[in-house]
């Protein structure tokens, strides 16, 4: 039988295989007896572990117990691809070896062995597969289906790597010239022929669910879980029962559980499903080309006809939404009452949608009678999302129009979005509370596991009730109160290994403003921007570069990124800007390779980025993380909270850039050899009655330095 207790202990499997290598961890040990506890009982426990905990062990292992000694299956989720694919090529594999349980590789196309205790699965969304029937009828039908060489390029790109690929998954799939090409092959459900596709025995989806199906340990991504929770609560689904759940990286579970609870519709979306079905110029796209018999060449006429007047119906409804969101930029695009457009999208869309079902209706083949199908089903969706955003037919939700103007494109990019103003209903009512009726399962326990749950560092001499305080806000917005908690702190010495250095000579960020209107840069700002740069570029060249520079708006990252650009470029430093320079992995790729590099980053940077050793050495934190109170979801939240009786500022906004806070702040001590300083240009941090809480957030003991125009100071 396996014994979480032991595979830890200094005797244990992990000991006798590390050998030297291995050190006992007191917080991994009593995080591993925690989730087991937690599953044990069928219980819910929140778990803050600090950077070097190695909580992924610590819950992997209990996981695996309850699959092998008890038969259960266990879901775990995580935020981000990078650890999604740390648990699946390194963490599970040497855990199996380990503890003598097979050496199955979780990304194999090939079914589990039903014999092996423990049958680990890396579970996808279908439209991570390529269909090779759908491949195949795009390769034969390509000169009428796209319009441009790129596209038929792309195409071929995609064909030399399905004769290669080993699960048929996007994520090994090399970058297309022509992305939009991988809509006309990926596996779809509404497209899908089941047993009667002539390659359904080789097809990678069904592989990969076959194996899912067979498995006990499922390693997904949020998005996956949280959008089959939201099809679960319409009463389908698609993961297989399960037992329990961890949900790993959980600072993001209300964003992602949030979205996927909410509609969301752009114009992007629109358009790449009608230049799918028909392009005018050159007479491209599904139906031209579609082969029908003499007699139903009037059907397919009459679909044409459709889609034109579908084509004028959406330039018509977003052209709407664009000039309502200029009227109420001020608002920050966010809709108030009902019906402030008009909504000549939804019946446009639905009669597309039934003149591709009577189409599918006369064809011969059967590949054409699936693929109007899918079509058909992705214009009916298109009209019901139109409906819900037009009519706010979903309740409890902040409802808002965005319209993007990239410097260099033709069009604005406008969309439509609605999502629940508060998630923790939904999760406590979906996954944690959960009544289980006939057909429906509650699982047995959920752990989420994240290195910032709480809003400040928590002694181990506080009784309980004051422990569970600094998780209070995480609870509360995720809805699993009663939840069991639990704070770890790192086992690094962050007192020696960093200092934090303020700068109170920086001018506040509260008292500059973009220009009334969003039409460009005010003066003020421009003069923040480049007070701002300059001690950037001081700090910078302190450190000779290795440094992450983080922002909480894009504006602000290319305001001081065109500012310094020139002087790193002089100093030999390589620049690199989100948003700019490619992708995240790319721009970590290059970041790496150069130790002087300086990297520019909002949003996503602030988390899930690891960099260990000398190649980080600098954290900027150029402002304190406070979500913008003029973006809708953010504004309905404080609304309601002050309808509640409650503070805005103290219950909402401060503790979520608290939290957002600590991510970035975990960006530099990423191992016990890291060394370095994270620097804060805002002095709101040392100047006001609410910056001690995010100094309370850090690890104890960090030595902090003041720049007070006197040469600097320590605290």
């Amino acid at each position: 039988m396996l014994n979480a207790g032991h595979v830890f202990s200094p005797d244990g499997p992990i000991a006798e295989r590390l050998g030297d290598r291995y050190e006992a961890r007191p917080e991994q040990i009593e995080m591993a007896e925690a989730v087991s506890q937690a599953m044990a009982s069928g219980g819910r426990l929140l778990v803050e572990a600090g950077t070097g905990v190695g909580k992924s062990f610590a819950y992997l292992v209990p996981a695996i117990e309850r699959c092998v000694n008890h038969g259960e299956t266990v879901v775990i989720a995580t935020n981000t691809i990078s650890l999604q694919e740390q648990l699946v090529r390194k963490d599970v594999p040497m855990l199996m070896r380990v503890l003598g349980l097979g050496a199955i590789d979780a990304e194999s196309p090939e079914e589990p062995d039903p014999m092996s205790p423990l049958r680990p699965a890396l579970v996808k969304g279908r439209g991570n597969y390529v269909s090779l029937r759908r491949l195949e009828l795009a390769s034969r039908r390509q000169d009428k289906l796209f319009a441009d060489a790129r596209a038929r390029d792309s195409l071929h790109a995609v064909e030399d790597w399905a004769r290669k690929t080993q699960d048929g998954s996007r994520s090994s799939l090399p970058q297309l010239e022509s992305p939009g090409i991988w809509d006309r092959v990926q596996s779809d459900s509404a497209n899908c022929m089941g047993r009667k596709c002539p390659n359904h025995e080789v097809c990678f989806y069904q592989q990969a669910r076959r194996k899912m199906e067979r498995s006990n340990l499922l390693i997904c991504n949020h998005a996956l879980f949280f959008s089959d929770l939201a099809l679960r609560s319409r009463g389908v689904g698609f993961l297989p029962r399960y037992d329990h759940v961890v949900l790993d990286e959980a600072h993001m579970v209300e964003d992602v559980a949030s979205e996927h609870f909410g509609v969301s519709l752009t114009e992007g979306r629109v358009n790449h499903l009608l230049s799918s079905l028909y392009i005018e110029r050159g007479l491209k796209g599904y139906l031209p080309q579609l082969a029908t018999l003499a007699d139903e060449t009037e059907a397919v006429t009459r679909a044409i006809s459709a889609v034109r007047e579908a084509r004028d119906a959406s330039g018509a409804f977003f052209e709407s939404l664009m000039l309502w969101h200029d009227e109420h930029r001020r608002d920050g695009g966010r809709v108030r009452e009902k019906a402030m457009v008009n909504d000549m999208l939804s019946p446009a869309f639905r009669q597309l949608a039934t003149r591709l079902r009577l189409l599918k209706d006369s064809v011969t083949q059967d590949a054409d009678r699936f693929e109007l199908n899918a079509y058909a089903e992705r214009a009916s969706d298109i009209a019901d999302s139109a409906s819900v955003l037009v009519e706010q037919s979903l309740e409890g939700c902040a409802y808002w129009v965005e319209v993007s103007r990239s410097p260099g494109r033709r069009f604005a990019r406008v969309s439509f979005a609605c999502s629940p103003i508060e998630v923790g209903p939904i999760l406590r009512d979906e996954l944690f509370e959960k009544d289980a009726g006939e057909g429906e399962f509650q699982p047995r326990s959920v752990v989420l596991t994240s290195a910032t749950l709480t809003t400040r560092r928590v002694s181990s001499d506080e009784p309980m009730e004051r422990r569970e305080t600094a998780f209070a806000h995480t609870i509360e917005r995720l809805g699993c109160e009663g939840a069991r908690v639990l704070q770890l702190g790192s086992p690094f010495d962050h007192a020696s290994q960093m200092e934090l250095v303020v700068d109170e000579t920086m001018p506040s960020p509260q008292h500059f403003r973009p220009s009334a209107g969003g039409g460009g840069m005010s003066a003020q700002s421009a003069t923040y921007h480049e007070e701002l740069a300059r001690r950037v570029l001081t700090h910078i060249k302190a450190s000779d570069g290795g440094a992450f520079v983080l922002f909480t708006s894009f504006s602000s990252l290319y305001a001081v990124a065109d500012e310094l650009h020139e002087d790193l470029r002089e100093q030999g430093m390589p620049m690199l800007v989100q948003g700019r320079d490619g992708s995240r992995s790319v721009l970590l790729e290059q970041f790496r390779e150069d130790p002087r590099s300086v990297l520019f980053g909002a949003a996503s940077f602030w988390q899930g980025v690891d960099v260990q050793g000398e190649g980080l050495r600098l954290v900027v934190i150029t402002r304190l993380p406070f979500d913008p109170p003029g973006r809708p979801l953010t504004e309905a939240k404080l609304e309601r909270i002050k309808e509640r009786g409650g503070q805005p500022f103290r219950d909402e906004s401060l503790p979520r850039a608290v939290i957002r806070f600590k991510q970035g702040f975990g960006r530099l001590i990423r191992s016990s050899t890291d060394r370095g300083r994270v620097v804060v240009l805002d002095p709101r941090i040392v100047t006001s009655g609410y910056g001690r809480s995010f100094l309370a957030s850090l690890p104890e003991g960090v030595p902090m330095r003041r720049i007070d125009g006197s040469g600097g100071s320590p605290a």
